[in-house]
Order: C-alpha cells, then sequence, then structure tokens
C-alpha cells in the first residue's frame, strides 16, 4: 500500500470524523477479504497487517505442521516450516505470510465494498455513542431536506431527524434554515444510527430558558415544572436558591428581552412565568396566572382544587377553550375546577334550602355540616351516624334524626320540603309596571270589560244633542240637504 493511500485515509479520517485506527482496521479486513479471492478457497487466512510509514502491507494464514504433506492449503512440511520457528513441532500451528502479489479487479472491488461497509458501522457507532446519552438535550442544525411534511436537520455530526408529529401546528421549514430542538430518542439498525428530534415537548422551553438566562444555567433559578401546548401557550414554574434573586423577573429580564428570545424562537408562543411553591393551594392559585383568585378549596387526597373567580375573572381564568385552566392542572398535578362567586353563592342557597329540610335543622347545624364538606343527603349517609357524632360533633339524637330522613330523601319514600314547596309555588302575577298583584289576572280583564260597556252606553245616550249641533253647524251629509231644501222655497207672500 503506497503513501497516497495512507493520506487518503487520513482525509476520509478527517472529513468523516473516524477514527485513523479505525480506517486501518477496516483496511485490514478489506485485505483479509480480497487475499480469500486471490488464494486457494480452503486456506485459512487469518488476518492482514500494515505498516503506516512504509505503506507495506501482509496477509497471514494458518497452517498445521505435518511430516507429509497432503493438502497445500491448509498443511506446511517441518523443514519448511521452521525456515519461520525454529521452534516448532509436528502437529503445530503456524502463521505464514501468504501475502498475494497483486488483487484482480474483482478483489479490489471486494475489498472497497469491506472498507465501505466498515466506514458506515463506524460511522453509526460514532453516532449513537455520541448522542445515546443527550436525551432532551438542545441541538441546533440546518434543515437539509423536507419530505411529506418529515424534516431531515444536519446537527453536526449526523442528520436528525424531525418527524412531522413533532413539529408545532404552523411552523414551516425550508431548506437552510436554522432549527433549535431536543433529542427525544437515538436508535440503531443495521443500516444506520438514527436521531430524533421534538419542538413539541415542554423540555425545549426549559433548554430555551436555560440557554437564555444565566441564573437557570448556574443553578441558581430552577425550573420546577413545565406545561405546554405547542405553538400556542406554556407555563413554568420557577423557584429561587437564593432569597436575594426574584425568579420570575430573573427569566423575564430587562423590559422582557430575556423571555422574548424564547417567545421569537417558539414563533410567537404566549409563556406564563409562575412562581413555585411549597404550599399546594398557593401554587395552584398563582398557576392561574394572570387571573385573580378569590379563594382555594384543596383536597389532596382527591388531588383536585377548586378555585373561586370574580364574575369579570371567569373567562379569563378558563382561558380561551379552557386552555389556561388545562395548563394549570399540568403544571401542578391536580384536577382544577374553576367557579365564579355567583355560582358559589347560588349554590350555597341551594344547599341551605335542602339541608334546612333535615328535621331540627338551624343555622348552626346547617354550618357543622357544610364546613365538614355535607353538600347533599348521600354526603351524610357516607358519614353514617358514628362520623357525624365523632367527626362533626353533633349530638347523638341529633344525628339519628338527620341520617333517618337522610335515608328516607335519597330512597325517595318522602319528598325533601324545599322540592315541594317548589312545586306549590304559584305563578307570580306582575302588572305592566312589574309589581306584584294579589289577584288573578282575569278579574281586572272583567273590570275593564265593564268599563267598556259603561262608556259605550254613556256615548249613546248623548248622540242626539252631539248630531243636532252637527246639523245646525251644517257638517254632516243630512244636515246640508236640510239647509238646501229650506233655502230653494219661495219666500212667504208679502215679504
Amino acid at each position: 500500500m503506497s503513501k497516497e493511500s495512507q493520506e487518503l485515509l487520513r482525509r476520509i479520517a478527517n472529513e468523516r470524523n473516524i477514527a485513523i485506527e479505525v480506517l486501518e482496521d477496516a483496511l485490514e479486513a478489506a485485505l483479509v477479504s480480497a487475499s480469500k479471492k486471490m488464494l486457494d478457497p480452503e486456506m485459512i487466512v487469518t488476518r492482514a497487517t500494515t505498516d503506516p510509514e512504509t505503506g507495506e502491507y501482509h496477509v497471514f494464514a494458518e497452517k498445521t505442521v505435518v511430516e507429509e504433506v497432503d493438502d497445500e492449503a491448509i498443511e506446511i512440511s517441518l523443514p519448511e516450516a521452521r525456515m519461520f520457528d525454529i521452534g516448532v513441532k509436528i502437529e503445530d500451528v503456524i502463521e505464514i505470510d501468504v501475502t498475494p502479489h497483486d488483487f484482480g479487479r474483482i478483489a479490489a472491488q471486494n475489498a472497497k465494498q469491506v472498507v465501505t461497509q466498515r466506514i458506515r458501522e463506524a460511522e453509526r457507532e460514532m453516532v449513537y455513542e455520541r448522542y445515546c446519552n443527550k436525551i432532551d438535550e438542545l441541538v441546533s442544525g440546518t434543515v437539509q431536506q423536507t419530505e411529506r411534511g418529515n424534516v431531515i436537520v444536519d446537527i453536526g455530526y449526523a442528520e436528525a431527524y424531525l418527524p412531522f408529529n413533532e413539529q408545532p401546528r404552523g411552523e414551516r421549514y425550508h431548506y437552510g434554515d436554522r432549527v433549535r430542538a431536543v433529542i427525544t430518542d437515538v436508535s440503531q439498525s443495521h443500516r444506520d444510527a438514527q436521531v430524533l428530534l421534538s419542538r413539541k415537548s415542554p423540555e425545549l422551553v426549559k433548554k430555551l430558558f436555560e440557554q437564555e438566562v444565566t441564573e437557570v444555567r448556574d443553578g441558581t433559578v430552577v425550573i420546577k415544572g413545565v406545561a405546554r401546548e405547542p405553538g400556542k401557550r406554556s407555563k413554568i414554574a420557577v423557584m429561587s436558591t437564593n432569597l436575594d434573586v426574584d425568579p420570575v423577573g430573573a427569566c423575564v429580564g430587562m423590559k422582557g428581552s430575556r423571555v422574548q428570545m424564547v417567545v421569537q424562537e417558539l414563533k410567537g408562543e404566549r409563556i406564563d412565568i409562575i412562581p413555585f411553591s411549597n404550599d399546594k393551594s398557593k401554587f395552584v392559585q398563582n398557576s392561574l396566572k394572570p387571573a385573580e383568585v378569590e379563594s382555594v378549596d384543596l383536597n389532596e387526597e382527591d388531588g383536585r382544587a377548586t378555585l373561586v373567580v370574580r364574575d369579570d375573572q371567569l373567562s379569563l381564568a378558563i382561558g380561551k377553550g379552557g386552555l389556561n385552566a388545562k395548563l394549570a392542572s399540568e403544571l401542578t398535578g391536580l384536577e382544577v375546577d374553576i367557579v365564579s362567586l355567583s355560582e358559589l353563592e347560588a349554590s350555597e342557597r341551594e344547599t341551605r334550602d335542602m339541608l334546612l329540610s333535615l328535621p331540627d335543622a338551624t343555622d348552626d347545624l346547617i354550618e357543622t355540616l357544610m364546613s365538614g364538606g355535607v353538600f347533599s343527603y348521600e354526603d351524610i349517609l357516607d358519614y353514617e351516624i358514628e362520623g357525624l357524632v365523632e367527626t362533626l360533633e353533633i349530638e347523638q339524637p341529633v344525628a339519628e334524626s338527620i341520617f333517618a330522613a337522610a335515608q328516607r330523601f335519597v330512597s325517595g319514600e318522602e319528598t325533601p320540603s324545599y322540592l315541594i314547596e317548589e312545586e306549590d309555588e304559584p305563578d307570580e302575577i306582575v302588572d305592566e309596571d312589574g309589581e306584584q298583584l294579589d289577584e288573578p289576572a282575569e278579574q281586572p280583564v272583567e273590570a275593564e270589560e265593564s268599563t267598556t260597556e259603561e262608556e259605550s252606553t254613556t256615548e249613546e245616550e248623548s248622540d242626539t244633542p252631539a248630531e243636532m249641533a252637527e246639523v245646525g253647524q251644517g257638517t254632516t251629509a243630512t244636515g246640508s240637504e236640510t239647509l238646501t231644501e229650506a233655502t230653494n222655497e219661495d219666500p212667504p207672500k208679502g215679504e
């Protein structure tokens, strides 16, 4: 092998980022493969060596030392063997140099295929080893190709794959675009190693803040959690390990400069930065920002929190399509229920009316039941009598009485009084001004008809004087004819 061949190996090693030793091993394997094409098929070719300095190469095969040679491909005589090793004995196995003087065209092509295959294997191993421990890490690359929505990205030492289902809706990529994404998986097949990327992962938001915010990078500010709806909105919870550092302010930056860099990279995705708290009630209240929460009812056993907001904050708390509430739930790990003050007051009134149907119900008893989480008759049955007495500290006779009443109401044996009142309550009668009337609606109608009849009688009685006046004035057709006839008569004689 010439020095030009050695120089070619070094150039390939630099271009492919492969160690020169790997290429030398590939070349030796290629020499073994090519030698088998040139030598006796039964010969046991074991290895090949190359000298980087001189460019020389040698191929070796194993042969067994025998007294009389029957098969020259696998056997060698003792005198000939001692030319290679003076200490050999009969039945020893030795390696001898069997380097062909020249390789044919077929052997050369075979050697080329072996080298190419070894280079691919080396590249696959190199890519896998480099990226297998970088799951969820941020990488930057250039778009090389797009096919059916899937994107091939050159990330330096490998071509990574950004699937269509890992791209936020609305994002478009073109050849040469710079792309930042996180590695989600690295797999190895018989052909190559594949690196999968994602721009929808919540880890992308976290890694972008680590890159833009010094305090996050050095551990002064810790990102405790990320909830994300890719392309629309994200919420991150942050806390500070240094009391003198405001975690939210550090992530926002001067005039929002830091968070704006992240927003630009995410193509305008809205980001809410939430202060983390070990107090679950406080944390879930913060998670609903920018909405203002009036109160929080937390049930850690059920993993549920009910948040009360003012009526004018309800739509802001829920968010478009329920997105704000959904992200708050993902960030805190709790089921979040949001109710307005008016809904809460209406529910409390309904609950009070229901509990007032219980025997011996007083305001104190109702407050005790509601503070104990009793909002239905079924809740009373769940407590049972012992629980009502021991947990809620209700007197035994009262507990037995309300428990028995709840059983009757639930089974349908008896109807609660508040339901009976709702069924029997008549419709309110109001006048034109909205004021309630005591009499049914039919009576004013009869009075109105009576009044109409009286008015009509009065008009009939006054018809004659009116007609006489109209005749005198000549305003009716009848009056006009009378005057005309009187005018045409001859005047009396003597006038």
